[in-house]
């Protein structure tokens, strides 16, 4: 009788490359491949640590085939270790689509096992002096449509608001929370986190706001945004 596969969700490190743990290097050195959204920036951690796997690229314009392939492997009973660029597979990723599928069409026949570790959400939230007795994540906010009516919402809530933001659009954010939010709302954004220019900022919107406008040097890599109650 054929052993049931193995689909290891595993975090890997949002940024600094020791922030791995043990149990991850061990379940990477053991997988028959690894599912990963780019294959330069898991080849890096990979190579860092002396591993050499089979790459499958999985990501959300992958397609079916890519899915059905993972899908495969898993019934014949291989191993197959699931990660992101950075982070945990599956908080804003496509990853928890994969393991929907795996739930759904391999119900006995698969384990689904997780290896905890970095995430931006909760290196963010570890370090802002915020509440977090309760938070509403957001992950990304989409690009044009329902973007504003999600800035309303954010205003209006009780809780502690976090969403993840680019380069690309963070000061047109940080401006419409400038219109939404009374000036005591305090907005903290963490750029870079766990990288040699981690940096913290802190203020009303506004304030937040004009920082960025005047350091633009300061508007590159990924941005975590946090709104108090």
């Amino acid at each position: 009788m054929q052993e049931p596969g193995t689909l290891s969700v595993v975090a890997t490190p949002i940024g600094n490359l020791a922030d791995i743990t043990l149990r991850a290097l061990d379940t990477l050195k053991q997988a028959d491949a690894i599912a990963c959204e780019d294959t330069r920036v898991t080849a890096k951690l990979l190579a860092r640590y002396g591993i050499e796997k089979p790459l499958l690229i999985f990501h959300a314009r992958s397609g079916r085939s890519a899915t059905d392939r993972i899908l495969r492997m898993l019934a014949e009973g291989k191993r197959v270790a699931l990660v992101t660029d950075a982070g945990t597979p599956g908080i804003s990723d496509p990853g928890s689509a994969l393991v929907r599928e795996v739930r759904d069409r391999l119900r006995d026949g698969a384990r689904i096992e997780a290896l905890p570790g970095p995430s931006a959400l909760g290196a963010a939230l570890s370090i802002a002096g915020v509440p977090t007795d309760e938070f509403v994540f957001l992950g990304f906010l989409p690009h044009k449509k329902g973007r504003q009516t999600l800035f309303a919402e954010i205003a209006e809530s009780r809780r502690t608001m976090v969403f993840y933001e680019s380069p690309h659009r963070i000061e047109k954010a940080l401006a419409s929370l400038a219109d939404a939010l009374p000036e005591e709302r305090r907005v903290i954004v963490l750029r870079e986190l766990t990288k040699m220019h981690e940096s913290v900022v802190e203020g009303s919107a506004g304030e937040v706001a004009v920082h960025f406008k005047a350091k633009p040097g300061e508007v590159r890599g990924e941005f975590v945004v946090i709104v108090t109650p």
